[in-house]
């Protein structure tokens, strides 16, 4: 099925890239190019792609810091590959800021599922009223979260996860269910992208993210919202 949506390319070994590519816009997408962080960025600047596809080993500024410079401009999702299935080096592209992470060799047709989940999907919910827990307070129609009447910046991944967990008080939420839910991945979700992406949120929602008191961890199960 032909896909639609624009694709930032950034990697560096110019025969992976140019294969991607291919294999991209056969599938529908329209992709930009770039062999380098500075040159991606440049271009981002310009004009904002749907999806930027970051490859981690870049030469000069690498893939990490190049996602956190996206993440000061953006919200852009951010797919990171890499070489490497070590879990500190997928941790921590995703605590740049990456929504999601795919390793080399990968197979172009689950890139491009991922790619156009990330596509599909919209803000979390159709609720008209306004999802408060604490001090914190979710705009569902607005796509926008204020802590003690400051905004919070969140990724749309970080908006779509908080707004499932606020939508479902006091009810534990599998990894299982959040891929499906917020990522929409069903056979290929990696439950570290949940729980990096809990981490972060509690970094902008809690008092203590070390000691939270409202996004909790229930072993063995998944999280819930108190409220």
């Amino acid at each position: 099925m032909a896909r639609s949506g624009r694709i930032l390319l950034v990697e560096d070994d110019e025969r992976i890239r140019a294969s991607t590519r291919l294999a991209l816009e056969g599938e529908g997408f329209d992709v930009e190019e770039a062999d380098a962080a500075e040159t991606a960025l440049e271009r981002f600047a310009a004009q904002p792609a749907d999806v930027v596809l970051l490859d981690l080993m870049l030469p000069g500024m690498d893939g990490l810091e190049c996602c956190r410079e996206l993440r000061r401009m953006s919200s852009v999702p951010v797919i990171m590959v890499t070489a490497r299935t070590d879990t500190p080096d997928v941790v921590a592209g995703l605590e740049a800021g990456a929504d999601d992470y795919v390793t080399k060799p990968f197979v172009t047709t689950e890139l491009s599922a991922r790619i156009a989940a990330l596509l599909r999907r919209v803000r979390a919910s159709d609720a008209k009223v306004r999802l408060q827990f604490g001090d914190v307070e979710i705009h569902p129609e607005e796509g926008t979260v204020t802590r003690g009447g400051r905004d919070v910046h969140c990724t749309r991944t970080e908006f779509r996860l908080l707004c499932e967990l606020a939508a479902n008080p006091g009810k534990v939420l599998s990894r299982e269910h959040l891929l499906d839910k917020v990522w929409g991945y069903d056979y290929f979700g990696d439950g570290r992208l949940v729980d990096v992406h809990i981490r972060r949120l509690r970094t902008k929602v809690e008092d203590d993210p070390a000691n939270p008191q409202h996004i909790l961890t229930v072993r063995g199960m998944g999280y819930k919202l108190v409220l």
